[in-house]
């Protein structure tokens, strides 16, 4: 028997990982994309992905991958994508597009031996895993998390998601942090599911309460996929959000899925001078500065919330 994602089965009372290796995706791709904006900035990270997942968002943007279990693929080893990254050029690897922690034992190899070739390891994750697994995961090297928070537990009163305990994703988060990790939230706001004023104060809250000011929000605009046929997210409830979380603290808020270049720069917190701009998901602009392992703005010399070093291309 099969279990919800696909990838393992219970044969004969032992758990196999009959998905290993089985990917959907492979290449490289900039890490702004993921989205992470204060992580190895402008570098490129070889992505992958496999097939299935552990959520059914009715809103999913990669369907196509994620409800679906094809087989007679090739299959992909470890040292297969690492070394693809070296040749490339990539700075890290990258699991991505569906749910990664599907192909839990797959990356837990990957990124160990990424780690060994000098390579980061980072997850673009609905962050929905035990406490068990993040730990094996960032002791394996998965130093960056950009972990996607679907909503709040009021969404279950309007019947969207009533399976999923919101609690968990910021309690990953957390974990990761104090493991000396590096964390991006980003919220994508759905009409008619998470785009309402309890929901929003509630993710509001505890991304303060449980991260702190210093961890970026990326407020990403939905658009129709899947499931779900509503119209695009209206732009005056993105931007009205983005302010609120502003005021409320957030130091580093960006709003996605737009194109707006002003949107998704990097300011000081301290004296509002632009760090960073980006375009299509590149750096066109870095300013801070780095000293003894920090960065700073070179104007009031604020320290900046950012890992790894900027990779001008």
């Amino acid at each position: 028997m099969k279990g919800a994602c696909g990838n393992y089965m219970n044969s004969d009372g032992r758990l196999k990982h009959i998905g290993y290796g089985d990917l959907s995706a492979v290449e490289s791709r900039p890490i702004e994309l993921k989205p992470l904006f204060h992580y190895w900035p402008n570098s490129t990270a070889l992505t992958f992905s496999n097939w299935g997942c552990n959520f059914y968002c009715p809103w999913c943007q990669n369907d196509h991958i994620s409800f679906r279990w094809p087989s007679g693929r090739k299959r992909f080893s470890p040292e297969d994508l690492v070394e693809r990254a070296i040749k490339e050029g990539d700075e890290g690897m990258s699991a991505s597009f569906n749910e990664p922690t599907t192909n839990f034992d797959f990356i837990m190899d990957v990124f160990s031996l990424a780690s060994k070739k000098g390579l980061y390891s980072m997850m673009v994750t609905n962050g929905y895993q035990t406490e068990k697994a993040m730990k094996m995961l960032i002791e394996a090297g998965a130093d960056g998390w950009s972990i996607d928070v679907k909503g709040c537990p009021s969404m279950a009163q309007r019947r969207v998601l009533p399976h999923i305990n919101h609690e968990i994703p910021f309690r990953n988060a957390k974990i990761a942090l104090e493991m000396g990790g590096h964390v991006e939230i980003v919220f994508l706001l759905v009409p008619k599911a998470n785009n309402f004023e309890e929901c929003t104060d509630w993710l509001l809250n505890k991304h303060l309460s449980l991260l702190g000011p210093d961890v970026p929000l990326h407020i990403n605009r939905y658009f129709p996929a899947h499931l779900w046929r509503e119209p695009p997210t209206p732009l005056r409830d993105l931007l009205s959000f983005a302010e609120k979380a502003r005021k409320e603290g957030i130091k580093y808020v960006y709003v996605g899925n737009l194109g707006d270049p002003e949107l998704e720069s990097t300011k000081c917190p301290n004296c509002g001078k632009v760090l960073i701009r980006r375009s299509w998901h590149r750096v066109t602009y870095f300013s801070p500065v780095y000293e003894e392992g920090v960065y700073r703005c070179p104007r009031c010399g604020q320290k900046i919330y950012m890992r790894g070093r900027y990779i001008p291309k």
